[in-house]
């Protein structure tokens, strides 16, 4: 059991070890959609990348959604074939967002072993789905 400081101090180290080992810019945040993001996620039982539709503006998020979905199979035969949708999904803070993520488990933050696998699988699951969305940003945000 690792105490609250531990635990922080894990966490940071990892970011930290992950943007010098793939020290490039990510899009993230930078869409130019308002509402669309691309997030890491890590903790203590699973690796996640997503997509996430946060808008608050319900049509703009359905809008996005049915694009996204439109473009569903290309995104799971070319880009990445493990890909989960999920057009409601609940955060922590009770906020409904649409996700489209894709996990990797078996690996956990708080465990130093696993942290080179984690930092793979962010990595080439991120720079694939900014693949796709860099090929087919002009029919996403349209």
């Amino acid at each position: 059991m690792f105490s609250k400081e531990a635990s922080k101090q894990l966490r940071q180290d990892f970011w930290i070890s992950f943007g010098k080992s793939y020290p490039r810019k990510w899009i993230l945040y930078h869409t130019n959609t308002k509402g669309l993001a691309f997030k890491f996620h890590f903790d203590t039982k699973q690796a996640m990348v997503s997509l996430d539709i946060e808008t608050s503006d319900l049509a703009n998020r359905i809008s996005l959604w049915e694009k996204l979905i439109s473009l569903k199979s290309i995104l799971t035969k070319e880009y990445l074939p493990d890909a989960i949708f999920e057009d409601s999904f609940v955060l922590e803070n009770q906020k409904e967002i649409s996700r489209i993520y894709v996990l990797k488990e078996k690996v956990s933050i708080h465990n130093k072993n696993t942290w080179q696998g984690a930092m793979e699988f962010l990595n080439h699951r991120m720079h694939s789905f900014e693949q796709f969305y860099a090929e087919y940003r002009e029919i996403i945000v349209s």
